[in-house]
């Protein structure tokens, strides 16, 4: 007999597998497994740092221990590059992925067009939140001197200003890496999900040098390491609270500078100018997801223009095909290393001061700069490019300069340069931070002889002209008088120049001498707004009321949403006794700053002396509200109530004025 019951049993257990098998594939075809979470993107771009201040570069001098614990969790490129020695400039290039000649921001107020690619505009087109936290006015598109770098961000972090009586630099035109830290930090605790695409741009490295302590001390006989090492502790900060909530792992943190520092080398003290290794050499290091490649070193070249597509191609995003940039991941795979060039331009001698534009090429064991005067340096031999072969080697250098024409070529744009919205406001935000801004963003500024000096020639006029700016800025203009004397006694031609001089005057009270100098800056240059304004405001202190109007009512016709131009017109139509004028000059300036003070208390007291004190009432009232602590809005309303036959009011008013002037205020 067949025992039945022995022979089912494996049989009911393979149905039993059949129907757990059929129900886990029927499950799986119901819900495919979840795609990973593309990895977190932060960028760190550290403005101003020289590569050669690195621990991780082979610096002894000890100042970024956190930066070189990140170094040693990344892969390190040895000999990056930045491509050009401005801010705003090369920024650009680290975000959108092409060259100066191709993006053309090559210069302060600059738009970035919007048909670039641009690393937080694909980053949120493929899911991820963005947000940038920038250190500095060169940077905040509000202020007009990035116009159209806050494309693709969710949030951006600047809100800079035009530095006001009684402020600092750091509550103005820049902040301190700490607070820029701590502004990112807020952000990313409201969005630690993600994916998140992050920019933090730390500024403090750029002069003037002024750690904050403990770094001040420490550093005393040496700010600009001060700067370095203050640096280094803003990143940790950040790196650490990435750890602690446990972000930093599976995270892409992208690390470098923009550009360098000169510190005097070459015969330029800041940057901007020479495309040697101490502005153009920059740090550049890449932290992978869950650490791959970690503690990886690359010698071959690498440049700035390669961060954007690196970053896309480690979160996984295709890369759109204007960017010019490559991927530096794939020198991870590389079997052997070839040689990469790396270009650099500098246009400002020439936008700015009417010299010749810098073009250079590292490529093999050469420096070459394309210059009047054309250099050639063997950098194996020669690190620090003090002795220029381009005479002993004519055909090296020939060769050279044919391919940085080819390269050009190659990577320029046929689209016409962006038009600059001029800021009457700009030049003035820009000069405290040491710069010259232009108003063109292809040729030189008018009114500049092309002269096409080399300069290498020409360099301490840069030099003097930033001394006075910054000289200036902490309102030593005893001492920015003398130096830009100077710079006018070396180069007459620089309409910049004059209304600086002029400024300075003014701020020292000696209008006499102010008013021709600022004369002749709008003869240079008759199509800028701020030296007119200025020129009035001197008329205006000579007593000059009539040609104080004559040239603010320029100024406004230029710049007619500029409060402070209407608030100008206004005072001098008022004290050439033209009331009526005046009245809806005042208006303006309250249409465009409702709670702005001196406009809302002299718009009162006109309409006062004009016979309409009822209209008067509410502009003293407000102004009283504004500042409760003034005497002068009580003043006023006093006698705008005895016009009005409220003679209780004005005795009212006329003790709270007695009242204000009695405790200090006035």
């Amino acid at each position: 007999m067949i025992n039945f019951s022995y022979s089912m049993f494996p049989t009911r257990c393979l149905l039993c597998v059949l129907c757990l098998v059929a129900t886990a594939m029927g499950r799986t075809a119901a819900s495919p497994p979840a795609k990973p979470q593309p990895p977190n993107v932060i960028l760190i771009t550290l403005d101003t740092v020289r590569a050669d201040r690195m621990g991780f570069l082979g610096s002894k001098r000890g100042l970024t221990p956190h930066l070189d614990a990140l170094a040693r969790q990344s892969v390190v490129f040895t000999h990056a590059y930045s491509q050009v020695p401005l801010t705003t400039a090369s920024h650009a290039t680290i975000l959108t992925g092409t060259y100066p000649q191709f993006h053309q921001v090559n210069d302060f107020g600059v738009p970035l067009a919007e048909d670039l690619p641009y690393a937080p505009y694909i980053f949120r087109g493929n899911g991820y939140h963005t947000a940038a936290f920038v250190g500095s006015l060169v940077l905040d598109p509000v202020a007009r001197s990035a116009p159209g770098f806050e494309r693709g961000f969710d949030t951006y972090d600047a809100g800079f200003h035009r530095r006001r009586m009684g402020e600092d630099r750091y509550q103005a035109i820049e902040r301190r890496g700490g607070e820029v830290v701590g502004h990112a930090l807020a952000w990313l605790t409201a969005h630690q999900k993600g994916p998140f695409f992050i920019w933090v741009h730390l500024y403090d490295a750029h002069d003037p040098y002024d750690p904050p302590e403990p770094y001040k001390s420490r550093y005393a006989a040496a700010p600009y390491d001060g700067e370095i090492a203050y640096v280094d502790a803003a990143v940790g900060k950040l790196l650490s609270w990435l750890r602690l909530r446990g972000l930093y792992e599976g995270a892409m943190i992208a690390v470098m500078a923009d550009h360098g520092e000169a510190l005097g080398e070459h015969g330029e003290i800041t940057h901007g100018i020479f495309l040697y290794d101490e502005t153009i050499h920059v740090p550049l290091l890449f932290k992978l997801p869950h650490e791959r490649s970690a503690a990886t070193r690359v010698d071959n070249r690498a440049e700035l223009v390669d961060v954007l597509p690196t970053m896309l191609q480690a979160a996984g995003i295709s890369v759109p095909k204007e960017v010019q940039g490559e991927s530096l991941l794939s020198m991870l795979k590389a079997t052997t290393s070839r040689d990469r060039p790396a270009y650099a331009e500098s246009d400002y001698p020439h936008r700015t001061f009417g010299w010749s534009s810098l073009r250079s090429l590292r490529t093999g064991k050469y420096l070459f700069i394309e210059a009047p005067r054309k250099e050639l340096y063997d950098q194996t031999a020669d690190p620090k490019a003090e002795h220029n072969l381009s005479a002993a080697s004519v055909a090296v250098t020939n060769t050279l300069a044919s391919q940085v024409d080819a390269f050009r070529q190659k990577t320029s744009t046929a689209k016409e340069a962006p038009k600059v919205s001029t800021d009457p406001g700009l030049q003035e935000r820009l000069n405290a931070l040491g710069y010259v801004a232009t108003d063109s963003s292809s040729s030189s500024m008018p009114g500049i002889k092309e002269t096409g000096a080399d300069p290498k020639d020409k360099v301490e006029v840069v030099n003097l002209l930033h001394r006075a700016e910054m000289a200036k800025e902490d309102m030593r203009f005893e001492e920015a008088v003398p130096l830009l004397e100077q710079v006018i006694t070396l180069e007459p031609n620089l309409p910049i120049t004059y209304l600086q001089l002029g400024t300075a005057l003014s701020s020292l009270k000696n209008y006499e001498k102010a008013v021709p100098i600022l004369q002749k800056a709008v003869e240079m240059r008759p199509d800028l707004t701020v030296p007119r304004y200025q020129l009035g405001s001197a008329l205006f202190e000579t007593g000059d009321f009539v040609g104080a109007a004559a040239e603010f009512e320029t100024a406004v016709a230029r710049s007619p949403n500029w409060p402070e131009a209407h608030l100008s017109l206004a005072t001098a139509y008022a004290r050439a006794d033209r009331l009526k004028d005046a009245i809806p000059e005042y208006e303006k300036v309250i249409e465009l700053r409702p709670n702005h003070y001196s406009a809302h208390l002299l718009l009162g007291r006109a309409q006062a002396l004009s016979g309409n004190p009822a209209a008067a009432l509410p502009n003293l009232v407000k102004a009283a509200e504004l500042q409760p602590k003034s005497p002068e809005p009580h003043r006023f309303l006093a006698d705008a109530y005895v016009q009005l036959g409220r003679q209780d009011d004005a005795k009212r008013e006329r003790a709270a004025a007695q009242r204000l002037r009695g405790s200090g205020n006035q």
